[in-house]
């Protein structure tokens, strides 16, 4: 089923009108763009998140980024497990902002206006996050940050490993020179070899 989607207004009040975004929109950096929706949020009445990000596989920068809002969080009752639980409503309120092709400016390609759910410009949660959410957030951090060092770690692993096989193969050649050079009679039957075979090949 589609939820019901609420229209926002641009302003709060006579003469104090909130900017809101629009397609085709400016911005310096990604971090500009964000900041204004954050911002617009704030004085709007809700939180925002992040809700995807696409990479250039060539330069390995953020080239798009989808902001959104947060939702909101209902208290459900659960009789079965006799307890509370909380759940979030989503809500399709988001901004598209994505990078030129020239690298110089961002764009915003997409703002979706309303929500699903009444705004509140007083929540705490308005653009800010609240205890659990940052204790969540703080976790998903540390979580990525051990999968990248353990990333680290077998990138290094693995390149010690290569440097070893390359200095014992180093110490192989080196072994072979020096035991060709000190043995004259290797060198006599190899240039006798050498000889007999150009002379069948003539």
């Amino acid at each position: 089923m589609d939820m019901p989607v609420l229209d926002v207004g641009v302003g709060r009040a006579e003469g104090d009108r909130v900017q809101e975004p629009f397609e085709g929109m400016t911005f310096e950096s990604e971090s500009a763009g964000r900041a204004f929706y954050v911002e617009y949020a704030r004085r709007v009445g809700f939180a925002t998140r992040v809700l995807s990000s696409r990479r250039s596989q060539y330069e390995n920068c953020v080239v798009s980024r989808a902001l959104g809002c947060r939702g909101v969080l209902h208290t459900v009752k659960d009789a079965s497990m006799k307890q509370d639980y909380r759940r979030r409503e989503g809500c399709e309120a988001m901004l598209l902002i994505q990078r030129e092709k020239n690298g110089t400016m961002w764009v915003v390609r997409k703002f979706v206006r309303g929500h699903s759910h009444p705004l509140t410009t007083d929540s705490p949660l308005n653009g800010h996050l609240s205890s659990d959410e940052k204790d969540k957030r703080i976790q998903e951090l540390t979580a990525e940050l051990s999968i990248k060092k353990r990333l680290t770690m077998a990138y290094k692993e693995r390149l010690l490993s290569i440097i070893k096989d390359v200095d014992n193969y180093t110490k192989h050649l080196s072994s072979n020179v020096e035991t060709v050079c000190g043995n004259p009679r290797f060198l006599v039957a190899t240039r006798f070899d050498f000889l007999t075979f150009k002379n069948t090949s003539s």
